[in-house]
């Protein structure tokens, strides 16, 4: 079949104003050439008698829509009895209803999935409103031949709870916003594009992956696109214009490629790792609070450390313990790095957040190597409880702003292999010793020289997706964004990652590779760990006056 694009044009809610999209429509039309398709999503009437009697124009043929129009179905109570068969049926000429439900295939091969209206909050549902059996009447049919790729378009009234998760905020209320229906719906219809209103906001998201990197069969992006209410006050977009050549006729690999700002699947976002997790460590909802433990650092020099709400830690040696949400995973035995171990060396500590704390380095690289580590007893980054990750990904943060306002670019890597809890090693890098891509240079061939591949992944990619708990891996983070991976099999260099940044190449510092040959004394830790806090002071969250 002849690959051909088609031209489409999508509208947000219309709200009955037919007379300006249409006019719209035709000024673009004048301008690009004519479109195949105008498709409208969110709520197309509206009750008022202006409105009314614009349409009255349309349904008599004394006005007639300048292109093949399609629309969903009501979305309030209101606006109902203006679609008299829920199959669908033509409103007016070139104005079709799609209807409840369905999916609409045209000549061409482009396939259109569509659900009308707002999520039913009961049964019997009103007419304006879809139910689960709606949704397993649209899915059942198309999944049933085992080949089903996907479809090109999917168009719902509703936006899908939670499709801002890894990716840039909508200006809606994401408390509220959305169905969990719909999200469900476009995970397991993997639309290529995916459009929906209501909510009066224009929101394009970043394109998502419908694959799990590493594990799964590469497959298509899916783009979501909100569009806001025609001739809005605030002049929000409520048009949008593409080409799109059918599934069908595309061929797989031109089909399959990979925008560089994709992102992970926002509909599959740590659930079932969460579950996997709570259940590895016999957490369950119900438990009661636990204990999580603080102490005081002014017996050092340099002040002693200051939590949230800027009180000062109790008394160096005298342990308290303060109510969490959530029970902090313990060790199996002895841990040098849970915080709440009589073992932790607390001369080292830098800040202490609520789930993660920061460290200086023993036997560092440098005087601003650290670690990030979680206060909990956790093994790698990919079993880590997701507020956890939110606040270690704020230590990086406000690390590459104190190392940013030093001259310095910072790189971080994990060894999960042989270790028993999570150390996020982040180590300074002079900007004037070397760029990022000299840095993911000499890690890329000192891993071939020692027949390791180090895999380059999406910066917006989950590392859970790619490495399940209980892999091992290695894995590298660079100042710009980069990624690198390698899934360790046997015999991983312990000090790899040091060595790579000790090298010739990079800090040129080749006798400070192995930790043991670094040792300082206590009184030289103490000084400084003192000093690194002071200077990290200002760029410190945990920290409040």
């Amino acid at each position: 079949m002849e690959e051909k694009a088609l031209k489409i044009l999508v509208c947000g809610d219309v709200e009955g104003k037919l007379g300006a999209l249409f006019s719209r429509v035709q000024s673009i039309q004048k301008k690009t050439g004519q479109f195949d398709l105008l498709l409208c999503v969110g709520e197309f009437f509206a009750s008022t008698p202006e409105a009314e009697e614009e349409w009255q124009q349309y349904k008599t043929g004394a006005k007639k829509a300048p292109i093949h129009t399609y629309v969903l179905g009501a979305g309030s109570q209101e606006t109902a009895k203006r679609f008299p068969s829920a199959d669908g049926c033509e409103l007016a000429d070139n104005i079709t209803y799609l209807g409840r439900r369905g999916v609409f295939t045209g000549v061409s091969g482009l396939q259109i999935a569509y659900v009308s209206g707002r999520e039913a909050p009961q049964e019997p549902a009103p007419a304006h409103c879809f139910t689960p059996k709606d949704l397993t009447a649209l899915l059942d049919p198309l999944s049933a031949g085992g080949h089903f790729r996907g479809v090109d378009i999917l168009l719902t009234s509703q936006w899908p709870r939670g499709v801002w998760h890894y990716a840039n905020n909508p200006e809606v209320n994401t408390k509220s916003c959305g169905s969990n229906s719909i999200a469900d719906l476009a995970d397991k219809l993997k639309p290529r594009y995916h459009f929906a209103a209501l909510e009066g906001a224009h929101y394009e998201r970043l394109p998502y992956r419908n694959h799990v990197v590493l594990q799964e069969t590469a497959q298509h992006v899916t783009r979501f696109i909100a569009l806001a209410t025609v001739n809005n006050i605030a002049k929000k977009k409520y048009l949008y214009a593409f080409n799109i050549i059918p599934m069908k006729t595309m061929a797989p690999s031109e089909l399959v490629k990979q925008p560089p700002d994709v992102t992970e699947n926002p509909y599959r976002r740590l659930t079932k790792d969460k579950e996997t997790l709570k259940s590895s460590l016999g957490i369950t909802e119900e438990e009661a609070p636990s204990t999580q433990f603080f102490f005081d650092l002014s017996g050092g020099a340099g002040g002693g450390a200051r939590g949230r709400g800027g009180r000062k830690r109790p008394l160096e040696g005298d342990w308290s313990a303060r109510k969490q949400p959530r029970k902090q995973p313990l060790p199996p035995g002895e841990c040098w790095f849970c915080l709440a171990s009589p073992q932790v060396e607390k001369h080292l500590v830098v800040s202490i957040g609520t789930h993660c704390y920061l460290a200086l380095a023993k036997g560092g690289l440098n005087t601003g190597h650290v670690l990030i580590l979680p206060i909990g007893h956790y093994q790698s980054t990919v079993e880590l409880a997701s507020e956890v990750l939110q606040e270690m990904d704020k230590y990086k943060e406000a690390l590459r702003s104190f190392y940013k306002s030093r001259g310095q670019r910072c790189v971080l890597f994990e060894r999960n292999y042989r270790s028993q809890h999570l150390q996020l090693q982040v180590v300074p890098v002079p900007l004037e010793r070397c760029t990022t891509d000299d840095i993911k240079e000499a890690f890329v061939l000192q891993a071939q020289e020692q027949q390791m591949e180090l895999m380059e992944i999406p910066q917006h990619s989950d590392l859970k997706q790619i490495a399940p708990p209980g892999t091992p891996y290695f894995y590298v983070e660079l100042d710009a964004g980069d990624k690198l991976f390698y899934r360790i099999r046997r015999n991983f260099p312990l000090q790899f990652g040091r060595e790579v940044l000790a090298s010739e190449a990079l800090l040129n510092i080749p006798t400070r590779a192995d930790w043991k040959e670094c040792k300082q004394s206590r009184a030289e830790e103490e000084a400084a760990c003192a000093q690194l806090r002071d200077a990290f002071q200002p760029f410190d969250f945990a920290w409040e006056d």
